[in-house]
């Protein structure tokens, strides 16, 4: 045990930030009546949304009208509300905007944490999180607080800056004036090609001479890709400039060089998919929106998170605990590194399904609470059933495709199945590698690569299901940690799976033969 200072303060959950993740953890482990602590730098919640977007337009949607009344299925549209029980605090309670205002997401917050009176102790900054025998020491507020377990939940930290020769020269998206008169008549080149260099070129479109959008890499449709952090349809203003010869154009290039030249700025630049060239362009501005970076500087040497390859994340074990510090978990945007630029763990709608799941298992770790799983009989019918029920109607399942998806676990020893919900699939593998059947089953979209998205050939046949495009069920059998077989049905218009012929039967048939065996 680690001799702890007199005045060491105690808790079995420390969670690093109250923005959305750290709000939708806290409210979990309150619900459980678990011993927690939220530390929040700022004097309210939702910090990082006082300052960005910087155009103060959200890319989450909000839609309010819908044609369903059930609660589970509207939050499939809605993608700014935390999860909670019962649902009186919609996020469309703050905005009918199909885009909100992100002022309406920080009112929000502000009211969810107050509505359900969570463990938050602000204006608490954490200078330095130390490792120990038994858990971790942290320096926060001039305290000194212990835990056996710590989440950061923390969100974003500095700007992520390029390696560019005369970077210091662009100024960046933290910091860039928002009022598109400041760049009339200007030639403007934005450094990055997501959407806070969408944002910024739609918000100037109309006032600058010429903008470029530059990166290496070609941009990223959401459209094409269907990851909502991708460049979205609403920024095809910008699009259609460049198409229609305006001066306007998004470039792939990688930038050699910014260099000052009395009043302006020239930038040598090399085409990424023009043989080599190189250009020297001029601008009158320079805009650097290329991200940001996890900030890890509260770490004391004994517990700085290894991080990917691009060191903007923390890399995680399937279940979103450090790959090399014991008892080091990640929350909210942090925690994307296993499904990056696929499902939606960077944002609301996906995280706080992760955090509902992430509570479970440290409940299952440091409470003994068993993860829980309900019973069901192991027969064709049944688990037709159960597998159809859930994905006609859970909201976790359809906003975090391809990631998250539900287990049966075929017991015959103990009679029956268990059956788990809302696992990261590769967490699934992990834990019942040792079981000899199982079946996981989700959501998952065509990956083939269309000329056009909008213009695919359909195959409405059930046993052509596996080419469907659009996102359908997909029901896999695993032995052991080997995928043995998989059943797709097919895309339906409206997502719902119910039709005798392409969903019901083919799905009995399925798994007939395989309990049959």
């Amino acid at each position: 045990m680690t001799e702890l200072p007199d005045g060491t303060e105690h808790h079995r959950y420390l969670i690093i930030g109250a923005g959305p993740a750290g709000l939708q953890l806290s409210y979990y482990l309150q619900q459980a009546g678990s011993d927690y602590l939220t530390l929040e730098r700022a004097a309210s919640p939702g910090e990082f949304f006082r300052r960005f977007p910087r155009h103060r337009r959200l890319i989450s949607l909000n839609k309010v009208h819908t044609t369903s009344t059930d609660p589970e299925i509207r939050l499939r549209w809605d993608w700014n509300s935390l999860l909670h029980e019962p649902a009186d605090l919609p996020f469309s309670d703050y905005s009918r905007e199909y885009f909100p205002s992100a002022d309406d997401l920080v009112r929000y917050l502000g009211d969810f944490a107050q509505h359900h009176r969570l463990a938050i102790r602000y204006d608490t900054t954490v200078e330095r999180v130390e490792k120990t025998d038994d858990g971790f020491l942290v320096r926060a507020g001039g305290r000194l607080l212990h835990a056996d377990c710590v989440v950061v939940a923390a969100g974003w930290g500095p700007p992520n800056v390029p390696d560019v020769r005369g970077i210091e020269h662009a100024v960046g998206y933290e910091d860039m004036s928002t009022d598109p008169a400041d760049y009339a008549d200007q030639r403007v080149l934005i450094l990055g090609k997501g959407n806070s260099g969408f944002e910024t070129a739609s918000a100037i479109l109309g006032h600058a001479a010429m903008i470029h959008l530059a990166s290496p890499r070609p941009m990223r449709l959401a459209w094409n890709t269907k990851h909502p952090g991708d460049v979205r349809g609403h920024h095809g203003a910008v699009l259609d400039s460049y198409q229609f010869k305006t001066l306007h154009a998004v470039l792939d290039c990688v930038i050699d060089e910014i260099r000052p030249v009395g009043d302006k700025y020239e930038v040598h630049l090399t085409y990424t998919h023009a043989d080599g060239e190189t250009a020297v362009m001029e601008y009158e501005t320079v805009l650097r929106c290329t991200g940001f970076a996890m900030d890890t500087s509260m770490f004391a040497e004994n517990c700085r998170p290894a991080r990917v390859p691009s060191g903007r994340l923390p890399a995680t074990r399937t279940d979103w605990q450090s790959v090399d510090v014991d008892g080091l978990y990640f929350a909210g945007t942090l925690a994307q590194d296993r499904d990056f630029k696929k499902a939606s763990s960077a944002f609301i709608d996906g995280f706080r399904y992760n955090l509902r799941t992430l509570t479970a298992l440290l409940r299952e770790r440091y409470e003994g609470a068993p993860l829980p799983y309900e019973k069901v009989e192991a027969d064709a019918e049944t688990l037709t059933g159960v597998v159809l029920d859930r994905v006609n109607w859970s909201s976790a399942l359809w906003t975090q495709f391809e990631f998250l998806c539900d287990v049966i676990v075929v017991d015959p020893g103990a009679g029956g199945a268990r059956h788990y919900q809302d696992l990261p699939e590769d967490h699934a593998v992990e834990r019942f590698g040792g079981e000899s059947h199982y079946y996981t089953f989700s959501l998952r979209w065509g990956r083939d690569a269309y000329v056009d998205v909008f213009a695919v050939e359909r195959h409405p046949q059930p046993d052509r299901a596996a080419e469907s495009a659009f996102i359908h069920p997909v029901v896999r059998r695993y032995r052991g940690g080997e995928l043995v077989e998989e059943l797709h049905l097919l895309e339906d218009l409206l997502a719902e799976w119910r039709r005798p012929d392409r969903h019901v039967q083919p799905l009995l048939d399925f798994f007939a033969a395989d309990l049959g065996r």
